[in-house]
């Protein structure tokens, strides 16, 4: 057996061929074996649990004091989630499921928010007739964004410019 039909990692583990399927639970369980692992080496008193549906998995980390894992505007757990998703991934070769983590229901607070500011930006853009550029801001916060300006009468907003530095600008119709 060559170096070619199972490469390894770096210290000599075998990584799954990428044409072979990988079974979901064995993502899920690799991906919630490092999160655990995370909030252990942190000494976090937390849990970790995972939900599947088809190919995508989420991950929740519960508990208290957990603001470090999350950090300023969720960057530090966007972070993670790379993490989470590399070590699943790389350890079994996977590359079709859709990992994601989040910790003590941040995500569901921010796309919250981020409602919330859509909503009161798009009723200055409709007020002043002029469109608003906002702050560049990741892929996922956008899409929450444009999903509630859509829901909006009188305003629509579009993505400018190039990553990292990519914004939603609300512009009235």
């Amino acid at each position: 057996m060559s170096d070619d039909e199972h490469p390894t990692d770096g210290d000599d583990a075998v990584v799954t061929d990428l044409t072979d399927p990988v079974p979901v639970d064995d993502v899920r369980d690799a991906a919630t074996a490092f999160m655990s692992g995370l909030t252990d080496a942190f000494g976090f008193d937390a849990t970790v649990s995972a939900t599947t549906q088809d190919n995508e998995i989420e991950l929740r980390v519960d508990g208290t004091g957990l603001g470090l894992l999350v950090g300023p505007g969720g960057r530090t757990l966007a972070s993670i989630q790379d993490l989470a998703r590399v070590a699943a991934q790389r350890r079994l070769g996977d590359h079709e499921t859709r990992l994601r983590v989040d910790v003590a229901g941040y995500r569901e607070k921010r796309r919250l928010a981020l409602e919330r500011f859509a909503s009161d930006v798009s009723e200055q853009v409709r007020t002043s007739g002029a469109a608003r550029a906002l702050d560049p801001m990741p892929s996922a916060d956008r899409k929450v964004l444009h999903d509630a300006v859509a829901a909006l009468d009188g305003v629509t907003s579009r993505s400018e410019g190039e990553e990292p530095n990519r914004r939603v600008v609300v512009v009235p119709t």
